[in-house]
């Protein structure tokens, strides 16, 4: 599956209208959400309003990846507030028992949801718990900022989840955000991404081509 999720952290604000509808008529297909509280992570970005004023303008799935340090305190407010997916962190966490409650949590609301690991955590850290996920989101940067270059480490990563995925025999997405670009996306691909999360590449530039360059 290709999936290309534009993220709103590099759109231009001062021209929301515009940039919705330009991703409306792309062959994108997710809305990336990166929402930060500046305590998980050395920057703050946005909260619930952000995510409900898009839905009203967009029909695309809204793809929510929230880098906070208490993600079940606020997983019902961005579940109503029209996430069709909600992501949070393998390291924001206290212990497996609280990452799979959480996980069922969002389940139950008829919600999607992942868990998402930093560059420096190694995939045996989660492997017991891909099966209580809709999708894995392995980070290619360090989480916070935007701009950052590609961590190769990546790849490798994306190639031992999907092998984990193939012995479960489960429909589980994995998603790589941080980085990427037409070079790097097409290496995730080649060894299993389903997801392509891009900001800066896909905003910076013209939308349209840049979405079709990652598909």
């Amino acid at each position: 599956m290709n999936i290309v999720a534009p993220s709103v952290l590099s759109m231009d604000f001062s021209d929301t209208k515009k940039s919705i509808e330009q991703l409306n008529n792309s062959n994108a297909k997710w809305i990336h959400f990166d929402v930060m509280d500046g305590v998980f992570v050395n920057n703050i970005s946005f909260g619930t309003d952000i995510l409900k004023g898009i839905k009203k303008s967009s029909d695309l799935i809204m793809d929510v990846h929230v880098m906070i340090q208490d993600p079940f305190k606020y997983a019902k407010d961005f579940i109503e507030a029209g996430a069709n997916y909600y992501t949070f962190h393998y390291e924001a966490m206290k212990n497996d028992e609280k990452i799979i409650e959480l996980a069922n949590y969002v389940k139950a609301t008829n919600t999607k949801v992942g868990l998402s690991i930093k560059p420096d955590t190694d995939v045996n850290k989660i492997e017991h718990l891909i099966k209580y996920f809709d999708l894995i989101l392995v980070m290619s940067v360090q989480p916070g900022f935007g701009g950052q270059k590609f961590d190769e480490r990546a790849v490798l990563k994306i190639q031992q989840i999907k092998k984990i995925i193939n012995q479960l025999s489960m429909d589980i997405l994995i998603e790589v955000d941080g980085g990427i670009n037409y070079e790097n996306g097409k290496k995730c691909r080649e060894v299993g991404c389903d997801v392509l999360v891009a900001g800066s590449y896909i905003f910076k530039n013209d939308i349209n081509e840049m979405v079709d360059s990652l598909l």
